[in-house]
């Protein structure tokens, strides 16, 4: 799932802001991209954040359940067993009789089920955390058609949700930051992007930030969702990941198709010369331990819950608002957008070694004087 965080130093809501602004922190700074949202030229790409989409929206932030836990779930409990009622008799039979190593016997078996009982147990806990935590979180939803976003905000202390929140897609605030820390594993940065707008008639702030490895990476999160909203992307094959096991036509969620992709993928890098005979054998041995498909077949039965559960928690109002317009009643970009992109995009030809900040700051100081 898109990892969300709540600890960052976000920007300031009471000032005004445009893309190209830069606001500094004691540890770093934040760089606007929107109000106005304008192209960065960097590949749209998806990490995961985006959870699904369709002719008429995206739902961003919430993510899926991945095949991976559940391969070590599985994992560690089948090899907890193996260890228990193997491994341990076999380490433990050149020291003993005859006699006390079949008792040994006896009791390493009923231990191993033993442990692999408690490792079945502590898994499905975890997982069902994770499963409360996930059905609890509704994603933010970009709407093309009518150019909005919507928020649904919790309430105070996490139980339950205000009313949904509808942002006109070019008033959102959008930012990428960086930040460097001290901890007791040395300097460490901090990347990430986070969107939000202030509600004119209370001035609360609703907002939400999310992780990413690198600052290239935030952008080219908001660029697969500034392309979806300006209809230059229409479905998750043209965000896909190079890195990602997913193929042409899959759902956004991992499941068994995940692992076949995998398996076919292991044996196309074996005939390129990507990886020998030992990386191989190593990938099938994980696998059977894992037993195959079963992990992804778990991934697919959480998936499908948690969409049930969560499309009968939307508000009314937001159901209402998803449902697609009558192409005639489309929202249009703005004058002012067209122009400024169409300058940025200039800008990008003749400098492509420029911040974004820079860009955008120049396209605004070029348009200036015409407006």
């Amino acid at each position: 799932m898109a990892k969300k965080h709540k600890g960052l130093m976000g920007p300031d809501p009471t000032k005004p802001q445009r893309a190209g602004n830069v606001e500094r922190l004691p540890s770093g700074k934040i760089i606007f991209l929107a109000p106005v949202p304008l192209p960065t030229g960097e590949p749209a790409l998806n990490e995961g954040s985006v959870s699904d989409l369709n002719d008429t929206w995206l739902d961003y932030g919430a993510g899926w359940f991945g095949v991976f836990g559940n391969q070590l779930i599985i994992a560690l409990s089948f090899w907890s067993f193996l260890i228990v009622t193997f491994f341990f008799p076999m380490v433990v039979y050149p020291f003993v009789s005859e006699r006390v190593f079949n008792a040994f016997i006896g009791v390493s078996i009923r231990d191993g089920f033993i442990a692999m009982f408690i490792g079945l147990l502590l898994g499905l806990f975890i997982n069902l955390k994770h499963l409360c935590a996930r059905k609890k979180y509704l994603p933010t939803r970009f709407h093309r058609q009518r150019r909005e976003v919507c928020f649904v905000p919790e309430k105070k202390g996490g139980d339950g949700h205000e009313k949904p929140v509808f942002v006109p897609w070019e008033s959102l605030r959008v930012w990428v930051f960086e930040t460097r820390g001290v901890t007791q594993y040395g300097v460490q940065q901090q990347y990430g992007m986070g969107m939000g707008y202030v509600l004119p008639s209370t001035d609360q702030w609703v907002k939400t930030e999310f992780m990413t490895p690198a600052l290239p990476l935030a952008l080219a999160e908001w660029e697969a969702l500034r392309g979806y909203m300006e209809y230059e992307v229409n479905s998750l094959d043209e965000i896909q990941s190079p890195l990602a096991i997913r193929e042409e036509g899959d759902p956004p969620w991992e499941g068994a198709h995940t692992i076949r992709n995998a398996h076919r993928r292991l044996h196309r890098r074996r005939r390129n010369g990507e990886v020998g005979w030992l990386y191989t054998l190593g990938w099938y041995l994980y696998h059977v331990l894992t037993f195959w498909t079963l992990p992804g077949y778990l991934a697919e039965w959480t998936t499908r819950f948690v969409r049930r559960s969560g499309e009968k928690a939307l508000p009314k109002e937001m159901v209402e608002w998803s449902k697609p317009l009558p192409k005639e009643q489309w929202a249009k970009p703005s004058k002012a957008l067209i122009v400024i992109s169409e300058e940025v995009r200039r800008i990008r030809q003749q400098a492509p070694d420029w911040p974004i900040e820079k860009v955008f700051a120049e396209a605004y100081r070029r348009q200036s004087p015409k407006s």
